[in-house]
């Protein structure tokens, strides 16, 4: 137990001091006719009566415990861990190619709404890219706009200069989003068919190392039958995370289910917080405020 204001509690000396002058004065009595006469002393009436005149001294010291601002600490608790999660997802030409019943850009987005649905909590952010870079949703927990996305970013419908692939362009615009969340995890799921020409001449080292300073993992989803580009599987290694070559809609949802257990949701204990504590000496306030008023309809001192 500790208080808010504890100087407050020097106040109690004034209902001591009451307490006190009740239990021990003598004076101010009236001589009787009956004084010397053979009635019982009301020896155990003087401390009824004592004890009810007792009570206002004791809800004025409940009343300054209360303006103390009592408080006690609260149990530990367990919190998840938010991961901003950001996808990026390729929207060259390429991506128009048929898989299952559409195409490996419908695919792929239908794959990523199952996956918000089994990471309720994170903030998802989703980023559109060919030869630019175009930011579609900021990191928000609120994933509806990403699941309202696919209409409008499709690869049949992307502006020109949309066209071709930049993997590592995309990859540290990423970084710049990620790397303002000062709270959670960081995470880039890929989402690419192709090759990036910007990631040749040990570029994909670099940008690895950068992502990997600013604490992000990265995953690829590499959508092609063939092998995913080294540098790729490069990135990925040294940010933690891993390339998942798929060629079908069954492995690609089997892919992020993967990507889901890998980087399971962490929960940590939070640090007990001081809670007010105001409860018990409400309702031991309430009761002596009841019971004083009961004690007026007849106990109270006479000098008599």
């Amino acid at each position: 137990m500790s208080f808010a204001y504890p100087w407050v509690l020097g106040l109690l000396a004034i209902p001591v001091l009451l307490l006190g002058w009740t239990w021990r004065r003598t004076g101010g009595r009236i001589a009787m006719p009956f004084d010397h006469g053979g009635q019982a002393s009301g020896r155990a009436w003087a401390v009824v009566l004592k004890l009810a005149e007792s009570l206002p001294a004791l809800v004025l010291g409940v009343a300054i415990l209360i303006l103390a601002g009592p408080q006690h600490l609260s149990a530990p608790r367990s919190r998840r861990v938010l991961t901003n999660i950001e996808f990026c997802v390729d929207v060259s030409g390429s991506m128009t190619s048929p898989l299952g019943e559409g195409t490996r850009y419908d695919a792929s987005m239908k794959a990523i709404d199952e996956f918000l649905k089994i990471r309720q909590g994170d903030a998802f952010g989703l980023t559109f890219f060919g030869n630019n870079v175009l930011h579609w949703v900021p990191l928000t927990s609120d994933a509806s706009a990403i699941r309202c996305a696919p209409p409008f970013m499709k690869p049949e419908n992307a502006p020109p200069w949309m066209g071709g692939t930049m993997i590592g362009k995309a990859l540290l615009a990423c970084k710049e989003i990620l790397a303002g969340r000062e709270e959670g995890d960081r995470m880039i799921i890929l989402v690419s068919d192709g090759d990036s020409f910007d990631l040749s001449g040990g570029n994909d080292e670099s940008v690895a190392q950068t992502l990997k300073q600013a604490g992000i993992t990265v995953y690829s989803i590499h959508i092609s039958s063939g092998d995913p580009p080294s540098e790729i599987v490069t990135i990925t290694g040294l940010t933690g995370g891993e390339v998942f070559p798929v060629d079908d809609p069954q492995a690609l949802r089997a892919v992020f289910e993967r990507i889901d257990s890998m980087k399971a949701t962490r929960m940590e204990k939070t640090a007990p917080e001081l809670l007010d504590d105001f409860g018990p000496f409400c309702m031991a306030g309430l009761t002596l405020l009841g019971a004083t008023g009961l004690t007026l309809l007849g106990l109270r001192y006479t000098p008599w």
